[in-house]
């Protein structure tokens, strides 16, 4: 009966993150820079900007981490370029990532009950489901950071699960930078808890899976040692803040000693950092973070919805309540985990992150299905079954009306409500320019949306042997990125219609309404999926 309901809540977590998976949300910058690359080397064996087969993809001078990249180009090679081929590997990763958690809780607890509750409260979170359904590098390194917990406890067993849970660790950390934090401060704790059973192991084993971190982290740490490569890291983490650095000189100004002992004792870039961390830190536990509002950035947020469930309040509580009474040591590995995940996140300046904290989602879904399997031992113990049922449908129905309106909300209200939360229309401009864009010598595209190259070349397929040759990676901008201004015949900046209609005669121009003029000779009008115009496109 327990592999059935296993299976029911499998395919519903499949049906949630792979219904619509092609055309729903609109395809985002990075993600056609993941596609595009991959299908980059597949043509070339060489990155969009000609590097050979990278650690690190350079893309808009992020230099993303690759396994992400890696695992596309099997859906590029079968299914083509294309919105399906980018995500199908993230929604598998959800899809496996259900299934981990029943595995986890199951070995962690011994609980069959509690593993089967944690699996469905892992499939219909809206932070998991969100981060499955696109070519989000982040869910593929949840997966791999709960595999790799799940096997190392398999390890406190069997000694042969310890290498594997060496080598899904090892490959967290070369699909998304917070991992880089998060996995070894989580392995010393999983040390910690399964130090008994590392002390009778046999010493080879535990050189061996030593050894094997080490052999398959060099590369990684090679790469990290180049500057270009852990720029990314230092433009958005905590100390590209400025602003605690002008707390400490407002603070010391209120001294009648701007230079005093006590001055300087107490107000410094030590301990206002410290507090910047401790404060980001304390924000993704926050209420309103994890079950109103969510994100601030609006790609990562669906309106109106927190990272949980708000009926998740309710079970997390009741969880608390009981672990209040638990002796259990599991509880102290979750709870550690708990803390740790969100570290990354709050090393940088933008925090509470969801992305960043992403895998805090499996400990908060251990601790939220703790709570429903402590309300249904409740209800098993009503003595009048109408009464039972009678609980079991409110729960039913409440969870199904949480469930139903975060989907409502997803599918019809963040494309409307978030216009500008992905690349709506870029895919409809390029279809009209590849219809109409043969009659004009040059075409130029504002620069408004994010990146448009390179959804230009991952929608057009554009040969990257030519790419390579041809463009030009500008210098950064003042938030660490780069872009292309111009390939082939396309030219991407701000449009300045007065200036650029005398200027390009011959031209096909595409803009946004505040960038083209009334009086232009508009020939087309691009509208996104969303029913949102993001083009007026003029003949000149």
């Amino acid at each position: 009966m327990h592999k059935v309901v296993v299976i029911l809540i499998i395919v519903m977590s499949f049906a949630l993150r792979f219904y619509g998976l092609g055309d729903y949300p609109a395809l985002n910058a990075d993600e056609a820079a993941i596609g595009y690359n991959a299908y980059s080397l597949l043509e070339t064996g060489r990155d969009e900007h000609g590097n050979i087969w990278p650690i690190h993809f350079q893309s808009f001078n992020d230099y993303k981490p690759g396994l992400f990249f890696y695992l596309v180009i099997p859906f590029v090679k079968l299914i083509g370029l294309n919105e399906w081929a980018v995500r199908i590997p993230g929604a598998t990763a959800g899809v496996l990532g259900v299934l981990v958690i029943y595995l986890l809780v199951k070995e962690l607890f011994k609980d069959e009950k509690h593993a089967l509750a944690a699996a469905l409260v892992l499939a219909v979170n809206p932070w998991h489901i969100h981060f499955s359904r696109g070519g989000w590098e982040v869910n593929v390194a949840t997966l791999f950071i709960s595999a790799g917990v799940w096997s190392f406890l398999k390890g406190k067993r069997d000694k042969k699960y310890f290498p594997m849970s060496v080598f899904l660790f090892a490959a967290s950390l070369y699909t998304y930078h917070a991992a880089r934090v998060v996995v070894p401060i989580l392995g010393l704790g999983l040390v910690f808890y399964c130090r008994d059973e590392i002390r009778k192991a046999a010493a080879g084993t535990v050189i061996g899976a030593v050894l094997l971190g080490l052999a398959l982290t060099v590369p990684l740490a090679v790469d990290l040692s180049k500057g270009e490569v852990a720029s990314r890291a230092s433009g958005v983490g905590l100390f590209a803040d400025t602003g605690p650095i002008s707390r400490v000189n407002e603070q010391r100004g209120e001294h009648d000693n701007f230079g005093g002992a006590v001055a300087i004792t107490l107000h410094n870039k030590v301990a206002n950092y410290s507090l910047a961390f401790v404060s980001n830190w304390i924000g993704h536990f926050n209420g309103e973070f994890l079950f109103l509002s969510g994100d601030e950035i609006q790609r990562n947020r669906v309106p109106e919805t927190g990272q949980l469930h708000m009926v998740d309040f309710i079970f997390m509580a009741i969880a608390l309540f009981g672990l209040v009474k638990s002796r259990r040591r599991e509880w102290g590995l979750v709870g550690f985990w708990l803390l740790v995940a969100p570290m990354a996140s709050a090393l940088t300046f933008q925090s509470p992150h969801a992305l960043r904290a992403h895998n805090m989602v499996v400990p908060l879904a251990i601790v939220v299905s703790y709570g429903l399997t402590l309300v249904f031992v409740r209800i098993r113990k009503i003595e009048q079954r109408r009464l039972r049922v009678v609980w079991v449908l409110m729960l039913v129905g409440v969870g199904t009306w949480s469930l139903v309106r975060y989907q409502r909300m997803y599918w019809l209200h963040m494309a409307k409500e978030y216009p500008f939360s992905s690349q709506y229309g870029v895919k409809e401009l390029v279809s009209y320019i590849e219809r109409e864009g043969n009659k004009y010598e040059r075409i130029i595209v504002t620069d408004k949306y994010d990146q448009p190259y390179i959804l230009f070349l991952f929608y057009s397929r554009y040969p990257p042997e030519l790419f390579q040759k041809e463009h030009v990676l500008s210098e950064r901008d003042k938030y660490g990125f780069s872009t292309v201004r111009e390939f082939d015949k396309y030219r991407f900046r701000g449009i300045n219609y007065d200036e650029d209609v005398p200027e390009n005669p011959g031209s096909l121009i595409a803009g946004s309404d505040e960038e083209i003029n009334d009086a232009g000779n508009v020939v087309g009008e691009i509208y996104g999926s969303n029913g949102y115009k993001y083009f007026q496109v003029v003949a000149n």
